[in-house]
């Protein structure tokens, strides 16, 4: 969360409400696609914005959780406004999960610690904190997406209603235990190694603006992802991109503000805090949004695709292989940043030529 909040930016205002006169007033052609898009990203930096405000006044557990939620439901939004569309996209899930482990564990970690010890040559953080994010992200990523290639209850990447209610819960209860140690039972675990000056809380009447714009952002989010969805998709076949990359767009999105987050505090020596943000964000975004989208799916009676190639779960065995050891020693440098965005370029490139 952002270190102090001692004003609301205009831009932070603007973006809801001209997201939701975009979404009534624009038309549907690729200028108005274009448009729509970059309003979207807007609305959603300003979500996140106002949640991290409502956050940092609030204070934890509860912070956390609002930060979380509100991400999840820009996810959410995103992806149930996609598998609604026109286009049927069962794997959409998968590959928006799949993505946004890739793009924490390699592309936001390498670049943060490249950003970090270029400017500071070695950079500190909490072991045990790093520890406790991968112990539940590894279960929850297992489970998720490549478990399903396993079953026999039915053919194929997919779980079965019942299996899939299982593996919703089995995430639910995972992020809920690990809420309670980050901000109850050791919550010193995930502090900064470098000590900070506290900041100021926003005040309450702040706070309340920024939780009425927040909630007006959220649903300028979902309008513009129903009237954005499809163009994604058009754009990816006209491009005769894998199916894979609407799911990496929508991760991306959903990831950019605390992505940009995290790499200002690694900048700023932080990089407990950028540790934070990423692994955080992936667990919430397993945790809660597996749950809620397959909640959407069982009410829609939507098959859900799960199961990732054996090639992607290689690469997903030798992610939180490179997690654990550049997260075992308390210490980052440059070659372990190098490494990691190097196996993220390796990701995208065998996402166009599997």
């Amino acid at each position: 969360m952002a270190a102090t909040h001692s004003r609301i930016p205009i831009w932070s205002v603007a973006a809801p409400g001209l997201g939701l006169a975009a979404y009534l007033l624009l038309g549907k052609d690729s200028v108005s696609a274009l448009l729509l898009g970059a309003v979207l990203i807007g609305a959603v930096m300003a979500a996140v914005h106002h949640a991290e405000i409502v956050a940092a006044r609030v204070g934890e557990p509860f912070g956390a959780i609002i930060l979380a939620l509100a991400v999840t439901v820009i996810e959410t939004g995103l992806i149930v406004s996609i598998m609604l569309g026109d286009t049927p996209a069962p794997a959409l899930v998968r590959d928006t999960v799949h993505a946004v482990v890739m793009l924490v564990l390699h592309g936001l970690a390498g670049l943060c610690i490249v950003v970090g010890t270029l400017r500071h040559r070695e950079q500190e953080f909490r072991v045990e904190g790093t520890n406790a994010f991968l112990i539940v992200l590894l279960p929850m990523t297992a489970i998720t997406l490549v478990l399903p290639n396993f079953t026999t209850s039915t053919p194929g990447p997919f779980y079965t209603t019942a299996q899939l209610t299982g593996v919703a819960l089995i995430c639910l209860l995972l992020y809920l235990a690990f809420t309670f140690v980050q901000t109850v039972r050791h919550r010193d675990y995930f502090t900064p190694a470098l000590a900070t000056a506290p900041a100021e809380p926003p005040t309450a009447r702040m706070t309340m603006l920024a939780l009425g714009l927040l909630l007006v952002a959220l649903v300028a989010v979902v309008l513009l992802a129903k009237a954005v969805s499809p163009s994604i998709q058009l754009a990816a076949k006209a491009l005769s991109a894998p199916d894979a990359l609407v799911g990496v767009i929508v991760a991306a999105i959903v990831l950019l503000p605390e992505a940009m987050t995290a790499v200002a505090a690694a900048r700023a020596n932080q990089l407990q805090t950028s540790i934070n943000l990423a692994l955080g964000s992936a667990v919430a975004c397993i945790g809660l949004t597996i749950p809620t989208v397959a909640f959407v799916a069982w009410m829609m009676d939507m098959p859900l695709m799960l199961g990732v190639s054996p090639g992607g779960a290689v690469l997903l065995a030798l992610s939180f292989m490179m997690a654990m050891i550049t997260y075992g020693t308390g210490r980052t440098n440059l070659l372990s940043g190098l490494v990691h965005l190097i196996l993220f370029a390796t990701w995208l490139f065998l996402l166009f030529l599997p």
